[in-house]
């Protein structure tokens, strides 16, 4: 039988070399796994953080400045201001760091040499025999300050402009992994797709690198450090600067850590880069490039096949091969890189677009290196085909059609789940967005985790990627413009890099806001130099940054192929209600821009900042479209609740409705996004003493604020809605004067009170809402009839409800995955005996879950509430709160939730393999 396998593998191994040849072989995507292995190293970390900063050990990066003001009470559109020195400190660690980001340097004469020495070799917690069992276990992503308590106070540690979570510090994560004797000849890595922040990294106790900026993701090269065989210690060092950023940064290692072993020979890092320079829908043109990376202190002599293939819908390769590239034989010098590149062409191709209009369609570059008749590395890139033309006069074209921008600014954590990233977390606010009719994000201010750029190709969202909210000037005292002349090519073109194959990204975005509005043409030679480096790594997007204070006649905007207006297009504090208050005054500056600059196309990279607490309504109401808030208008400074009329606005701000009036009264801007899509922690305009935002169209539980129905009634055209706002639960009211809009896609409305009509009323010109401002309160019931074309189009009712009687659950999902990263997300609602939820019950809750998951999170959309997330206990929040359940193990899980003197609410639900 032995002879009978040799006499075989004799006989294939001829057959093999045969086929070889004649042509390099066609063989099976995943024929050879041993080519290229990347596997997640997230679970089994030991995690310590120092209770104190002054406790903390000295192995700094580098020194910073002194600073006093911790209370962040600093208005969004402040100047920026100069930054302030740094000592020289010999004992930092900084020229270990540097010479990681040596790959995204482009001049050699300025990548950097690692000094000799091993610095910090001799510290414990670096150590393989450190004894770490007292340390906490924890799995990544992780945030370290999210399950903490909030800090209360003017005087608290971290403010409200940081979300009150402890998430600055120092802390250490440590992790054994084993590495084979088979992987003797391979290049081993870290591949990080995000540490939060000033991330240092010792291998078996040898300072091996490191990178400062939390936002970026990079590759380390482990290889040097290792004996394959042995147990590798890895120890990671994490500094997260106290008045750093404008928002909850969140703190630690965030995002996922993949070990990825290749052979000497490879495809490098983020080593694909492919674009379609001519499309349409009979053919397309596929531009390739492929860069290898030599390991070996000897030239190799390669070959690469690329194959495209279709993908379905959830991202797997279809049918055969579509078109192919194949090269000629390769010379790579030792421990040298090379590109090669190469054209092709697709018949009928299945183009890539935003939906309802178009598919978000997308293929598979499947790239195969072979040494002779060998498969050395596998590597695949996914991408989209599409074109994109912006026009001055009409917008953006993606693939000839025009689309509207109708977008949403988005940071980057996911409420109650802080800043670690959750692939189901993240899909639900797509999810949520997409029923609003949001078709495009911007990333404010800071490249993404990679995994939501997959979502944003599958979905097929229109995506501006941006770098940084400052560069050499300051927002906060130790945010990072203290690395911006270290680090910013790197960090630009790392992002670029990692992110030019997503079909979604429409144009890049190397600032937000940044102070070098105000410094004239030396802040002009900055963007150009940033600019510089995008086109070396991608020439084909427009390349831009956000502006809410330079004007045409400046420097900076000369700068940018896309014009990107903060809160400029409508005017800043230029209404008659904002005229009282300090700070940028401007004039509606689309037609200036237009005129100034006739060639470029214009966005609104960011409008509104309108503000307002879900479902909660303060009056007298304002009269006018947009008013300031305060606490006559809009405002309660004592309970720090902004009403739900969604009429009032930050300082710098404006209404829905002004915003709407303005974009179509100068057709010719490309759209906008909106401040902002989802609320997020952190920068709680205009009361510092909360925890998250009052911006967003959709409160921090993912629950919709009034604001969400006027979007959508203006997103969504062809959709029959029509929402009532407010409730009508008013005991103390009654024969009150209590204003009742109406928000719908229709162009006409009657309202009607217990039956009596109100009176019919249509939109006129430049209006977006009706307004029925003189309505007596008298509980019963509400209703609206609306109309559209003279025809019935949608109606909403809104009824007064009895007391709080039980509780009702609602999941948006009834079974999840086992695996301890998929989360159920359940929604708790106070109703009444008659099934109404009672808009205004903010009942104590208790959670409970019997079986096989954990109660990950609970939240209530209350940007007040400084109940612990991680609490099992929590008021609702007029009417509503939220639960967010995990399961590490297979079966059905019953999650109870009771109150006081209510009927409780339970149900199943299932976890599965």
């Amino acid at each position: 039988m032995k002879n009978v396998f040799l006499n075989n593998y004799i006989f294939i191994s001829a057959l093999l070399l045969l086929m070889y040849s004649c042509k390099i072989p066609s063989v099976n995507i995943d024929d050879d796994i041993s080519a290229r292995q990347s596997t997640s190293i997230d679970s089994g970390w030991k995690f310590y953080k120092y209770e104190k900063l002054q406790d903390a050990d000295s192995l700094i990066y580098d020194t910073r400045p002194d600073y006093v003001d911790t209370k962040q009470v600093v208005p969004a559109d402040a100047k920026p201001t100069e930054a302030v020195l740094k000592k020289n400190n010999s004992n930092a660690l900084k020229p270990w760091i540097m010479p990681t980001g040596n790959d995204f340097i482009s001049n050699p004469k300025k990548r950097f040499k690692r000094p000799k020495g091993n610095p910090g070799n001799d510290f414990a917690f670096v150590q393989k025999d450190f004894k770490d069992s007292a340390w906490t276990t924890v799995s990544l992503p992780h945030d370290w300050a999210i399950s903490e308590p909030f800090l209360e106070g003017w005087d608290a540690n971290v403010g409200g402009g940081m979300g009150r979570l402890p998430s600055p510090g120092i802390a250490w994560y440590r992790k054994k992994i084993f590495i084979p004797k088979s992987d003797q000849d391979k290049s081993i890595f870290l591949d990080i797709d995000g540490i939060m922040s000033y991330a240092m990294v010792w291998v078996n106790g040898n300072l091996a690198g490191g990178w400062p900026y939390g936002y970026t993701s990079w590759r380390l090269d482990i290889t040097p450090y290792i004996s394959p065989g042995e147990y590798v210690q890895l120890a990671i060092r994490v500094d997260n600067p106290p008045n750093s950023s404008r928002w909850y940064p969140g703190g630690g290692i965030y995002r996922s850590i993949k070990l990825t072993k290749t052979n000497s020979v490879h495809v490098a890092h983020w080593g694909t880069f492919i674009n379609t320079p001519e499309v349409s829908t009979k053919n397309a043109k596929i531009s390739f490039e492929l860069t290898l990376q030599n390991d070996l202190k000897e030239k190799a002599r390669v070959k690469v096949k690329t194959q495209i293939f279709e993908l379905d819908a959830r991202g797997n390769m279809q049918g055969t091969s579509l078109a192919e590239m194949v090269s000629d034989q390769l010379i790579l010098p030792a421990g040298s890189k090379m590109t090669w590149k190469d054209t092709t062409h697709l018949t009928n191709p299945k183009l890539w677009g935003p939906p309802p209009a178009q598919v978000p369609n997308r293929y598979m570059a499947v790239s195969k290196v072979y040494s002779d008749e060998t498969i050395i590395d596998i590597y695949k890139t996914p991408f989209g085909i599409r074109s994109l033309n912006f026009d001055p006069e009409h917008g953006l074209l993606v693939n000839d059609k025009k689309v509207y921008l109708k977008g949403v600014n988005q940071h980057h954590d996911l409420g109650a789940l802080g800043a670690a990233f959750n692939l189901s977390a993240a899909k639900r606010q797509l999810e949520v967005l997409k029923e609003l009719g949001a078709n495009a994000i911007r990333m404010a201010h800071n490249p993404p985790d990679p995994k939501l750029l997959e979502l944003t190709d599958e979905m097929g969202f229109l995506v501006i990627d941006e770098l940084y909210d400052s560069w050499e000037r300051k927002k906060n005292p130790l945010d990072f413009h203290l690395i911006f002349s270290d680090w910013s090519e790197q960090d630009i073109r790392a992002m670029v890099r990692r992110d030019r194959n997503h079909p979604s990204i429409i144009m890049w975005s190397t600032g937000n806001e940044v102070g070098e509005q105000y410094t004239g043409e030396d802040g002009a030679a900055i963007a150009k130099q940033l600019r510089k480096y995008v086109l070396d790594e991608d020439p084909t997007r427009p390349i831009t940054a956000s502006m809410n204070y330079a004007k045409p006649n400046m420097p900076l905007p000369k700068t940018m192929e896309v014009l990107s207006l903060n809160y400029q297009g409508e005017g800043i504090r230029n209404s008659p209600g904002y005229a009282h208050l300090p700070g940028i005054n401007t004039p509606p500056l689309y037609p200036d821009f237009h005129k100034a600059f006739p060639d470029k196309m214009i966005i609104s990279s960011e409008n509104a900042a309108a503000l307002s607490t879900r479902g909660t309504y303060i009056f007298p109401v304002t009269k006018e479209i947009s008013a300031p808030v305060s606490d006559t208008t809009g405002g309660d400074s004592r309970s720090n609740y902004v009403s739900s009329y969604e009429l009032y606005t930050a300082p710098f701000g404006s209404s829905a409705d002004k915003v709407f009036e303005s974009l179509d009264k100068h057709p010719y801007v490309a759209g906008g996004f909106v401040w902002s899509g989802w609320d997020y922690l952190g920068e709680p305009t205009p009361y510092y003493l909360a925890r998250s935002s009052y911006f967003g169209l959709i409160d921090l539980a993912g629950f919709k604020k009034d604001r969400f129905y006027l979007y959508q009634s203006r997103w969504r055209p062809n959709l029959p809605m029509a929402h009532i706002l407010p409730h009508w639960n008013w005991k103390d009211r009654l024969g009150k004067i209590t204003p009742v809009h109406v928000f719908t896609s229709g162009d006409e409305a009657e309202l009607f009170l217990n039956g009596k009509s109100l009176g019919k009323k249509s939109k006129k010109d430049f209006q977006y809402r009706l307004r029925w401002d003189d309505v007596l309160y008298t509980p019963g019931e509400l209703k609206v009839v609306t109309y559209k074309n003279g025809q019935f189009w949608a109606e909403n009712i809104v009824k007064t409800t009895g007391e709080p009687y039980r509780l009702e659950l609602i999941p948006e999902q009834k079974s999840i995955e086992a695996d301890g990263k998929q989360l159920a997300f359940v929604q708790v609602k106070i109703v009444d005996s008659n099934g109404r939820t009672v808009p205004n019950a903010n009942n104590l809750l208790h959670f409970k879950l019997n079986g096989s998951a954990q109660i990950v999170a609970t939240d209530n959309g209350d940007p007040t509430d400084k109940t612990s997330f991680v609490s099992h206990s929590r008021n609702a929040f007029n009417g509503s709160a939220l639960v967010i359940l995990k399961s590490r193990n297979e079966g059905n899980f019953k999650l109870t939730v009771s109150s006081q003197g209510l009927q409780e609410g339970s149900m199943l639900l299932v976890a599965k393999n």
